[in-house]
């Protein structure tokens, strides 16, 4: 069984579009929690989804703004309690 061309694009393209999505919700959940983590994890996704072509560029580009959101805030977080970790308290 040989796999044509124009299938292969297809799923390129439909993995390119879930790292987009991925890299977004990624990003969010970077907001809240482990922004150490999932926010290198949101941009690496989101560069992989728009160099690959997805047809979800805004997703990908939202992945991509969050991601530097997250580390924006790790660096703020850091700045003020001079640790990585922090709580509410």
């Amino acid at each position: 069984m040989e796999i044509t061309a124009s299938a292969r694009r297809r799923t390129g393209t439909r993995d390119a579009d879930g790292m987009a999505v991925a890299s977004f919700v990624l990003g969010l959940i970077g907001l809240l929690v482990m922004n150490i983590l999932f926010g290198p994890a949101a941009l690496v996704l989101a560069s992989l989804a728009l160099w690959r072509g997805t047809a979800r560029r805004g997703r990908a580009y939202l992945g991509l703004f969050l991601g530097i959101t997250d580390l924006v805030v790790l660096a703020v977080l850091v700045g003020a309690d001079n640790t990585v970790g922090w709580s509410l308290s």
